[in-house]
This record gives structure tokens, C-alpha cells and sequence, in this order.
């Protein structure tokens, strides 16, 4: 796991290795300090001169300065140490997220992903702050402090010997017991943002359903469940500062009482008054940096289980890779499919596609019908290799997809999904993500074609539109348009329409499928659809129920033939005509 993010430290390497030689030249001028000032009171104690207070006050000044100077270099190179360290963390995630098969996204919750970029990222960055800088400066300061203590304190020194281990008992104590609540958080924050997730994007639905007290009350019980196990934590952690007062106050009581009579007795002849107030000074170090200790203890315990979860997404495989020497060139969009069984997991009980042998020629339109839970979706899903079979092959070009460098192969198939996705920019920019080279006079071409230009036309600011996340502020309609545009402009060998012309009217629907038959004749076309008459004029259609290929034949030929396919047909004009 360390050496999982160890990784991501990179070009910040030199910062992270500065940052502890400067703390260790703070620590040692701040532990001389003390040294002097007791050399300085007893050089008052014996009645020094004006020019010797003055050198002693040289010397503390300059000490000061440099403890200044270095600890403040020490804080810049931390900063720009763990900053650039948690910038590297969230970059590789990112990354390596956008690398992960369907397969993979699936074993982790999209909100738990959220968790893991912001809150273990944050949880990560400062334990890795703590532990260049604070966890480097409170040893050294105790053990600086420690050895300057029995110079100077001698005998009295020690009392930290028997202070000290009670004083690590007890924050061990305390360790163990936050440890495992901790832990416990970090799934509950998952839930939390889940929940988060869930209500912002279902904002419609919960309030349609005047459901909002019901999505407040799940809300609040998932909150004060992360409240309960922080603030128990909290209440443990409290005990840190009355152990401590307790050391530091029998350190105190110790040291002026053992210390006050040995003066008295031996008349300042074995210790005198600067020597006390030094051995106070370091026993002060050395209880706060115990205390820094315990802190720089629980904040691993927290940051221990958010790097664990970090390191799960680094280590990630992804179950698509591509081959040792993968073909860049896909000849053309013919797409053949033999003997085809897919299941999601190797846990899974069935199949979701079973004996699927399926020949599609270059430039052919195929529609693919049947009833929800048809696995139609599933079926499509292998060409761009989105998933891998569990049996058989799909070829493209006839070539295996798993010979193809992989984006290669998706560069030749565009996909308008059954959810359409728009992004947060203009509409200019989401088209070019069909071709990012593409001139104004293509995107108004392929618009035209979709039946896009109608409504994009009536906008104020046209094609300079912008659309809001997700596409918020247009209909289901014009969206559909625009993703199908945004294909067309691609130009692919293979396009795949999934349900995608389901929120727009027949005539439109008509319109599309006559544009895309004349801009791309030779483009290889599967249409997905719940309506037949989006699918009647393809060359064949496929009918598919329970993840099987029950029929494939002409729209007259399936309606002499096949009962499925009849069925679909007979309800959709009865319902047509009703509706008439």
C-alpha cells in the first residue's frame, strides 16, 4: 500500500526530502535556546556585565531567527510537498478510473469513488504533512530535548523516566480504542454521499412524489450515524489532554519542589535557579511533543483505512487490456458475433447472452427488438468491447475485438446511449466531441441531419448555447438530437443507436433514419428500439427474448413467422389506433 502511493510523490520528491533536514535544524536551534537562556541566568545570577547580557542576547536573537528561518522553509516545502502529493493522488485515480473496463466501475459505487478523490485523498494529504514535518520534529525534539534535559537537570532528569511510559500507555490505550471507529466511518461516508447523489439527480422524482421529509429523514439517520462514531471517537481522543496536564503537572511539582530544595541545601552549589527553569523548558518539549505523538498517531489510524481505499482504485486492474501487438486498422463495419455467451461476473448464476451467433455485413441496418431485460443493450456492448465475452468471439472487420488496440476500435464505433450524456459547456462543445476538428458548417450539417437545427436555431445565443451538467436545460427530445449529431459527426464504420430516438416523434424518428441512410451509406447501423416502426425498414431485424436470438428476417417475413415479434407489433398498432 505504501509504495502504491508512494508512487504518486514523483516530482515532489526533493520537497519531501527537505522538508525533515529543515525541521531537524529547527528542532536543534529551539533545544540550544533553552541552554542559553539558563547560561544567561546564571551569568545574572552571578552579577554578569552589560557586554556579556549582550553577547547572550546576540546569541538568542540570532538562535531565534534561524529557528524562524528554517522553520518557515520547513512549512513552505511541506506545503508544496503534500499539496503536490494529494494534486498526484487524485490525478492517478482519476486516470486510472477512466482506464477501468464497465466490469470494473461496477465493483465500485460511483459515491464511494467521490469519497475516495475528496475526503480519503484530504485524510491522506495531511497525515502525509504531519509525517515529513511533525512526525519528524516532535521525536527529534523529544530526544534533543530529553538529552539536554539530564545535562542540565542531572538527577531530577529522571523523573521523565518514570512520566514517560505512563504517558505512552495511556495514548496507546487511547489509539486502540479510536482505531476500529475510524475505520468504521469511511463505509458510512460512502453511504452518505450516496444518499447525496441519489436525491440531487432524483430531484424530480422526490419531489413528484412529495417525498422530501421521506429523503431528509434517510438523510439526517445516515449524517447522525457518522456523527455517533466521530463523536465517540472525539470523547476518547479528549483523554489525550488530561494525561498530559497530569505528566506535565507532576513533572512540574517534582522538578520546583526536588529542585527549590536542592538549591536551598547545597546554596545553588549543585543546580542552580537557570537550571530549574531550563529542565521546566524541556519538560514542557517534551510533553508537547508527546502530544504531537499521540495526534500524529490518531491522524494515521484515520488516514491508514483512507489509503487502504485509495490503493484499491490504484491497484485496480482493469479486465480489458490491450494485446501485446494490437491492429490500429479496422477495414470496415461488418460485425460478426459466433456462438456469443456473456455473464457479467464469474459469481453470476446465468448468462445474460447465451449461443449468440449473429453475421452482419458492412453497411447493413439492423434493428434489434424485444422486450425489457432482453439483454439488447448487453448485446451491443461487446462490439466496442465495452466487456469481454465469457464464450466465443465478436469480430469487427473480421477480427477478433480483443486483437484491436482499444481505442482504435472505439474511435470506429459511436454509440447514442439509451441515457443520453450531455456535458457542462456550449452545444459547439459537446458536438465536437464527435470530432474535435470539425468546422461550424459541419456541426449545422450533421445538426440538420438529426433534426437538431430546428430547436437550436430558436436559442438566442445558437450554437453558443450552453448546456447546463447533464443537459438539465433542454428536453429529452433535444437531447436525444444532439447525441445523435454529435455520432453522426463522428463518421464511424459502426453506429449504434440504443433506444435513442425514444423521446422524439415518429416523423422525426422517419427523418433521422432517412438522413443517416443517405450521410453514411456505407456505415454498418444497429438500432435498438422498443418501437417497430423504428426498426421496419432495416435490412433485418433481430428479435431477442431472455438473452437469446429467437429470429432474424425482414419486417414481413417476422410478422409471418414470429410470435414475439408479432405480438409487439399487433400491441403497438392497437395502441396506435386507440390513440387515433
Amino acid at each position: 500500500m505504501i509504495k502504491t502511493l508512494a508512487r504518486s510523490i514523483r516530482e515532489y520528491k526533493k520537497y519531501s526530502i527537505l522538508t525533515p533536514i529543515f525541521v531537524a535544524l529547527e528542532v536543534v536551534m529551539e533545544c540550544i535556546i533553552p541552554f542559553v537562556i539558563a547560561s544567561l541566568v546564571n551569568a545574572v545570577e552571578a552579577g554578569a556585565q552589560m557586554s556579556q547580557l549582550l553577547y547572550y542576547g546576540l546569541i538568542l536573537v540570532a538562535l531565534a531567527l534561524l529557528s524562524l528561518m528554517f522553520g518557515s522553509i520547513a512549512g513552505i516545502t511541506c506545503a508544496t510537498a503534500s499539496n503536490g502529493f494529494a494534486k498526484n493522488l487524485r490525478k492517478d485515480m482519476f486516470y486510472r478510473v477512466q482506464g477501468y473496463s464497465f466490469e470494473n466501475i461496477d465493483r465500485f459505487m460511483s459515491s464511494s469513488l467521490v469519497t475516495r478523490l475528496t475526503t480519503d485523498v484530504t485524510n491522506v494529504q495531511n497525515a502525509y504533512m504531519m509525517l515529513i514535518r511533525i512526525a519528524i520534529r516532535s521525536p527529534l525534539l523529544l530526544i534533543f530535548a530529553f538529552i539536554m534535559a539530564f545535562l542540565m537537570g542531572g538527577k531530577m532528569a529522571w523523573i521523565f523516566l518514570f512520566v514517560l511510559p505512563v504517558l505512552g500507555v495511556g495514548l496507546i490505550l487511547v489509539i486502540r480504542k479510536t482505531m476500529p471507529l475510524f475505520k468504521k466511518v469511511f463505509r458510512k461516508y460512502d453511504t452518505l454521499n450516496n444518499s447525496i447523489q441519489e436525491n440531487v439527480k432524483s430531484m424530480r422524482v422526490v419531489k413528484s412524489f412529495v417525498r422530501e421529509d421521506y429523503e431528509s429523514e434517510k438523510f439526517e439517520t445516515a449524517a447522525e450515524d457518522i456523527s455517533a462514531d466521530f463523536t465517540k471517537a472525539e470523547r476518547i481522543l479528549a483523554l489525550n489532554s488530561p494525561i498530559m496536564q497530569f505528566c506535565m503537572y507532576v513533572v512540574m511539582v517534582f522538578v520546583l519542589t526536588f529542585g527549590s530544595y536542592t538549591i536551598i541545601t547545597t546554596h545553588g552549589a549543585s543546580v542552580g535557579i537557570g537550571q530549574i527553569s531550563t529542565l521546566l523548558t524541556y519538560s514542557f518539549m517534551m510533553l508537547n511533543s508527546l502530544m504531537m505523538v499521540s495526534m500524529i498517531f490518531v491522524m494515521l489510524t484515520m488516514a491508514a483505512e483512507s489509503a487502504k481505499r485509495i490503493a484499491e482504485v490504484l491497484n485496480e486492474e482493469s479486465t480489458l487490456e490491450n494485446p501485446e501487438n494490437p491492429i490500429f486498422d479496422v477495414k470496415d463495419g461488418s460485425v460478426d458475433f459466433e456462438n456469443v455467451s456473456f455473464k457479467y461476473s464469474q459469481k453470476a448464476e446465468r448468462m445474460a447472452l447465451s449461443n449468440i451467433d449473429l453475421h452482419i455485413r458492412s453497411g447493413e441496418t439492423i434493428g434489434i427488438i424485444g422486450g425489457t431485460g432482453s439483454s439488447k443493450s448487453t448485446l451491443i456492448q461487446l462490439i466496442s468491447r465495452l466487456y469481454d465475452v465469457t464464450q466465443g468471439s465478436v469480430k469487427v472487420g473480421g477480427i477478433d475485438v480483443r486483437k484491436y488496440d482499444l481505442q482504435s476500435l472505439r474511435d470506429q464505433v459511436a454509440v447514442v446511449l439509451q441515457k443520453n450524456v450531455l456535458f457542462a459547456g456550449t452545444i459547439k462543445e459537446n458536438l465536437r466531441w464527435g470530432d474535435k476538428e470539425a468546422s461550424d458548417e459541419e456541426l449545422e450539417h450533421v445538426c440538420r441531419l438529426a433534426c437538431a437545427d430546428e430547436f437550436i436555431s430558436q436559442f438566442p445565443d445558437g450554437y453558443d448555447t450552453h448546456i447546463e451538467q447533464g443537459g438539465r436545460n433542454v428536453s429529452g427530445g433535444q437531447k436525444q438530437r444532439l447525441c445523435i449529431a454529435r455520432a453522426l459527426l463522428k463518421k464511424p464504420k459502426i453506429l449504434i443507436l440504443d433506444d435513442s430516438t425514444s423521446a422524439v416523434d415518429t416523423k422525426t424518428d422517419a427523418k433521422i433514419r432517412q438522413a443517416m441512410r443517405e450521410y453514411i451509406p456505407t456505415t454498418t447501423k444497429l438500432i435498438i428500439a422498443q418501437r417497430i416502426a423504428s426498426v421496419q425498414d432495416a435490412d433485418r431485424i433481430v428479435v431477442m427474448d431472455g438473452g437469446f436470438i429467437k429470429d432474424v428476417g425482414t419486417h414481413d417475413e417476422l410478422l409471418r413467422r414470429n410470435e414475439i415479434y408479432r405480438e409487439i407489433y399487433s400491441s403497438q398498432n392497437k395502441a396506435g389506433e386507440q390513440n387515433a
